[in-house]
């Protein structure tokens, strides 16, 4: 009985483990956003402030305009590279989640999968087909899994190099 406590037991352990791996990636990664996000209000609120006396000194209405659109665009340039590096980030966290979980799946359902033919192995229950199942069911999850996770990073993927290829 120890033994199969001990297996359980390390099985926690494993999935602690990862847990606290996606917890500390998500703290690097939070982390940085705001890092990004302070930045560019910073930038933001500086060059509005430059602006503002750059226009308070203009002497005519089309200086003033050109100042006006000059400042619009190059917030808007910096507000969308903010929003790309955003996006990158979130990408590329995704794709170490996914990686990280779908490690998770591959490990912990064979870890599973083992510690379930260990406990049946005792029983009278011995059906083969029972564990076989099982076992497609683990490993249907875990490709799902992936390709879920495949397809939701090339959509990032496509959304951050988009805006790239336009500059």
């Amino acid at each position: 009985m120890a033994s199969k406590q001990d297996q359980f037991n390390e099985l926690q352990k494993k999935n602690l483990e990862a847990a606290m791996r996606l917890a500390q990636l998500s703290i690097e990664n939070s982390q940085r956003i705001m890092e990004i996000q302070v930045t560019t209000a910073k930038t933001l609120f500086e060059e509005g402030v430059e602006n503002a006396k750059a226009q308070s000194s203009a002497k005519d209405p089309k200086s003033l305009m050109d100042l006006r659109t000059q400042y619009a665009q190059n917030t808007t340039e910096k507000m969308l590279a903010c929003a790309r590096e955003i996006a990158e980030i979130t990408a590329n966290t995704q794709a170490a989640f996914g990686k990280l979980v779908g490690e998770q799946l591959t490990s912990g359902s064979q870890d599973m999968f083992e510690a379930m033919q260990k406990m049946f192995k005792g029983m009278p229950i011995s059906d083969q087909n029972a564990l076989g199942a099982m076992q497609t069911a683990m490993d249907t999850t875990r490709a799902a899994f992936e390709q879920m996770t495949r397809a939701s990073t090339e959509a990032f993927q496509a959304f951050t190099q988009q805006p790239k290829g336009r500059k």
